[in-house]
């Protein structure tokens, strides 16, 4: 069953990797909205539509949105954390901390059957927004300027 609005920031523990920095940490993202963004290596909307998700990191972040990306491998082929590592520093150009998320734990905590698919917390970490897919990109911008100036 999807998660629910309302529903708080699942545990971004388990996953076999990160990168940029590791898993963020808890005190880190408290009290900050947080954009939540899945991806595969062979998802090409995913790498047609990146340069937006950069965008609002790099606008949004030093507004307090915290970013962070999952890559969620979509079959066997999309285990490779060296390939996938290579794709996220490279073509997606990720800066942001990203979880190579292999046995699917943090996949299946949010119950994410989507790629991309983005998921966006208020400051009390309850969710907002989720969407999927390659259209509508204004709603999720609007959601992350919502959470932005929300209390």
């Amino acid at each position: 069953m999807p998660m629910r609005m309302r529903t708080p920031l699942p545990s971004l523990d388990g996953s076999a990797h990160w990168i940029n920095g590791g898993e963020p940490r808890e005190d880190a993202l408290a009290g900050r909205p947080v954009l939540v963004h899945f991806w595969s290596i062979s998802c090409y909307i995913c790498h047609d539509v990146v340069e937006q998700v950069n965008r609002w990191r790099d606008t949004y972040g030093p507004q307090g949105l915290a970013v962070v990306a999952v890559h969620q491998p979509r079959g066997p082929a999309e285990l490779d954390v060296a390939a996938v590592t290579a794709d996220a520093l490279g073509p997606m150009a990720l800066t942001q901390p990203c979880a190579i998320d292999n046995a699917h734990d943090i996949v299946g905590r949010f119950e994410n059957q989507f790629v991309p698919a983005y998921y966006v917390f208020n400051r009390h970490h309850e969710l907002r927004h989720f969407q999927a897919g390659d259209k509508g990109y204004e709603r999720i911008e609007a959601a992350i300027q919502k959470v932005l100036t929300e209390e």
